[in-house]
């Protein structure tokens, strides 16, 4: 921002322009980093488990990773507003990378795990990092128009991912898919380093919220274990839930006091008094919740219902994440124009709920030209929300809370996708597992409620035809249940105030309490 201005009064504002654009292009590097990790390993795992063994521990190489990363973000945030953002964002790359490496030569199931762990933790400060560097480089007003690069970057990361997975483990072996990240992340570094130059931030005198800090990651862990282990690991009454139920509200109970006491909390709690930050926390989380369900159980269906190859799962997404990223672009555009939001909000929840109930109304006689359709409206309300959520939040908060406006938005997006996951996962294959049993064909879900095109050939056809009806069955519950669900984020919607975005014009001074930020443009100015 800061070069932006004195290239404004010299009268030679493209140059700074082109300069911003090359730190957003890094900035999309690393999300990318981010983003393409999981989906590569994904379809390495059955590789990995082939060389290491340890298949009992197979879930804990994604759980690991989830864990840190989703304590670690509201952390992260934290630390960029008291340091310095660009040393904090820095050194997560740096963790991320030696993580790779480190699980890269991993020679057991154990030391994966941990790699793994220390891997998310890194991760946990690239999203946020880059959402926040953002958000002190681009006024709100000017930051719609670089929407559909992010929209663009989730689509290649999930076309992408895993078509570069399975190529690397095919070709380069299963250690290559985290010996890839590199590079990329070498390429970033150096970007980062070069041409990104915020203002120097004085270090702060007060202490770091440790006890904050602790009690939040233990709030995170054990509700992100919930999610993960209930249904599968242990039945959802089981002791061990609820242990871990009991031992997250005291967690985040304690956290919420702690913040009320603490000079320098994790999260300040202020920033909840804000309408539209707390409107786009919940709509955050629902978008999350539906994002990676629909991700889930949209190639599952097509795969085992109609037939398609697993090989290329990522590109049965094509319709919802063209789409995404088509609308995302406009969202931006006819924000940085207009200055207007709120419509965005309403309209991409209504899609969204629209798009789940019609995905609800698939059975074994949906064509893939349907389902295409299907998923192109849910893509359309996605897109309208995934950057939106993220825009308001910021412009909501002042400017020395932008970290941790933006770990705890990104925070809720990744625990609505973890209760997402865990909720429509648990519908899903309970109505899988029943349908099969009702039809005596139960003996084909003992392991697992999914199986692939090359697994259901084998099957005599009565069974088969059983079971692509099960899951039939079993996606029409849990895009109904998320479909129900995603009308909290259409009422939170409605409830959203147009407040000015910073950067217009002529900026207003909103009040506290009724979805803007006081002051924001000034305090804006004299941080650059």
């Amino acid at each position: 921002m800061a070069e932006l201005k004195k290239a404004t009064k010299a009268g030679e504002p493209e140059p700074q322009a082109r300069s911003v654009r090359v730190v957003v292009l890094a900035l999309m590097i690393t999300m990318l980093l981010a983003m393409l990790d999981n989906l590569i390993v994904g379809t390495a795992m059955p590789t990995i488990v082939g060389d290491l063994g340890g298949m009992e521990h197979l879930s804990w190489v994604v759980t690991a990773y989830t864990l840190a990363t989703a304590a670690s973000t509201p952390i992260w945030g934290k630390l960029g507003d008291l340091y310095g953002r660009k040393g904090i964002f820095l050194t997560s790359i740096v963790i991320f990378l030696v993580g790779s490496v480190l699980s890269g030569m991993a020679q057991d199931m154990g030391q994966l795990i941990g790699f793994r762990a220390v891997q998310g933790l890194g991760a946990g400060g690239l999203m946020v990092g880059v959402m926040a560097i953002i958000g002190d480089l681009v006024p709100p007003r000017e930051r719609g128009r670089y929407q559909g690069m992010m929209a663009g970057v989730m689509a290649l990361a999930m076309i992408g991912g895993p078509l570069v997975g399975g190529t690397i483990t095919d070709h380069l072996g299963w250690r290559w898919s985290f010996y890839i990240n590199l590079p990329l992340g070498a390429v970033a570094l150096a970007m980062v380093t070069a041409v990104l130059h915020l203002p120097k931030k004085e270090r702060t005198k007060a202490d770091v919220d440790y006890l904050g800090a602790a009690l939040l990651t233990v709030g995170i862990t054990a509700i992100v274990l919930v999610t993960t282990w209930g249904g599968t690991e242990y039945a959802w009454s089981s002791a061990v839930i609820m242990e871990l139920i009991a031992l997250g509200v005291a967690s985040l109970v304690g956290f919420v006091f702690v913040e009320t006491k603490a000079a320098e909390p994790v999260i300040p709690l202020h920033i909840f008094r804000n309408r539209n930050f707390t409107l786009m926390s919940v709509i955050g989380f629902m978008a999350g919740f539906v994002m990676f369900g629909a991700v889930l159980f949209l190639p599952l269906f097509q795969q085992s219902v109609q037939g398609a190859s697993a090989t290329n799962s990522g590109l049965l997404l094509l319709p919802m994440l063209v789409s995404m990223m088509i609308v995302s672009l406009i969202a931006g555009r006819v924000t940085t124009s207009t200055g207007k939001y709120k419509v965005f909000p309403i309209v991409g929840s209504a899609l969204m709920v629209t798009g789940l109930l019609l995905l609800s109304t698939m059975d074994t006689g949906t064509t893939r030209f349907t389902s295409g359709v299907h998923m192109a409206v849910l893509g359309a309300g996605m897109g309208f929300l995934m950057q939106v959520t993220m825009l308001v939040a910021q412009n909501s908060v002042e400017l020395k809370d932008m970290g941790v406006a933006s770990s705890a938005t990104t925070l809720f997006r990744t625990l609505g996708s973890s209760f997402g996951v865990a909720i429509m996962g648990a519908l899903f294959t309970g109505r899988v597992q029943d349908e099969m049993a009702a039809h005596g064909g139960g003996g084909a879900t003992d392991e697992s409620a999914q199986l692939g095109a090359a697994s259901l050939a084998k099957l005599p056809d009565a069974v088969r035809e059983a079971y692509e009806a099960a899951v039939a069955s079993g996606t029409h519950l849990a895009f109904l249940v998320g479909g129900s669900v995603a009308v909290v984020a259409l009422v939170a919607a409605l409830f959203v105030k147009e407040v000015p975005l910073r950067g217009a014009a002529k900026p207003e001074t909103p009040s506290g309490d009724d979805g803007g930020a006081p002051s924001l443009a000034a305090k804006e100015s004299q941080s650059v």
